[in-house]
């Protein structure tokens, strides 16, 4: 369960849901990524959900297998969006009665209110850490939404600070991330999109957060950023307004968004004390990359970036994506990253 391999190859974290578990139409209603429940899109009556959903998983897991993927996940099968499942299982958050707040791409979202102390109640996402260490040999990855982004996405009646909000989610985040290497992960990544968005909330406390959340958390650490779904964020801009000051956080990778808008890489050489996570797939596109492309794409990373401290990924989740398509973008993936791996043992 461990690589030493050069430019070893990831997923951020979702792949494509099967049509017989999700109806992808009420998903992806209104271009708006749900915060909290939304029942409605699992096709599978209740008491058959988890089986349904343990399939699902074992889908997902095999194909990233077949694609020749290094680090795997279990797909995130089990959630309406990748945030939801683990806010929403906390204590003292009101999801029944939610708050109307403005989202990322300035629309009306509901969210819900935090209206007393965050605990965790019991672990969420242990057993599906389990089922996807039961399931693989291969190194294993398992995402948890940051700590800031989860303030951003629910509406304070409690703290009555954003700082202080963002800190208590930091500190039920740590407990569950110490819990997922407990229970078999190699890899713990903190999702954080809304770093990007809310640029001066994050210069203040960000990576305050974040350092706290993965406190005396062993192994392999990433934050993840981004702009969006590529489903739901289709302009998006060429550069990061809060990206360097990562390079004061605990986490070992930074894990951006580089093929669909662009980016220009030399904003890499502010984070040299870090392992990036290059996005090398273009999820905004139906062309599928050849592996002569994903290859080409990691060479400009590398003239950034040494090969030991570069990760082959796809910029974001692959939540909605067709399956063929998806299957198909890894698979280049792979291929793509054993051009360069060869090129690079001469």
């Amino acid at each position: 369960m461990t690589t030493t391999k050069l430019l070893p190859t990831t997923v951020v974290g979702s792949y494509p849901q099967p049509a017989w578990l999700v109806d992808q139409g009420i998903l992806r209603r209104n271009n708006v990524v749900p915060r909290v429940r939304l029942k409605e899109i699992w096709r599978v009556a209740e008491d058959a959900l988890e089986q349904a959903q343990d399939d699902a998983t074992l889908i997902a897991i095999r194909d990233m297998e077949r694609a020749g993927i290094d680090i795997i996940t279990d797909g995130e099968m089990r959630r309406e969006s990748y945030s939801n499942r683990f806010a929403l299982a906390l204590e003292n958050v009101d999801v029944d009665n939610p708050a109307m707040v403005t989202g990322r791409m300035g629309k009306p979202t509901p969210v819900p209110r935090v209206v007393g102390p965050l605990r965790r109640r019991n672990p969420v996402e242990v057993r599906d850490m389990q089922f996807l260490r039961t399931n693989t040999d291969r190194k294993a990855k398992i995402t948890l939404p940051g700590p800031f982004t989860l303030s951003m996405q629910a509406h304070d009646e409690f703290y009555n600070d954003d700082e202080a909000l963002a800190m208590a989610y930091a500190e039920v985040v740590n407990v569950e991330a110490k819990d997922l290497v407990a229970a078999g992960a190699d890899v713990i990544q903190l999702d954080e999109p809304w770093l990007q968005a809310r640029p001066e909330q994050a210069k203040r406390f960000g990576v305050k957060a974040i350092s706290r959340a993965l406190e005396g958390v062993p192994g392999t650490t990433v934050v993840h950023l981004c702009f969006g779904y590529a489903a739901v964020v289709s302009d998006k801009p060429s550069g990061y307004s809060f990206l360097p000051q990562l390079s004061d956080s605990s986490a070992a990778q930074i894990s951006i968004e580089a093929a669909q808008p662009k980016l220009d890489l030399g904003i890499l050489s502010e984070l040299s004390n870090k392992t990036i996570m290059l996005g090398v797939l273009d999820l905004g596109t139906e062309e599928v990359e050849t592996a002569e492309v994903v290859a080409a794409r990691l060479r400009e990373g590398l003239k950034r970036v040494p090969a030991e401290r570069l990760v082959a990924a796809p910029d974001c989740g692959m939540k909605y994506l067709p399956r063929e398509r998806a299957f198909a973008k890894l698979k280049a993936l792979a291929e793509g990253a054993a051009i360069v791996r060869k090129e690079l043992a001469g």
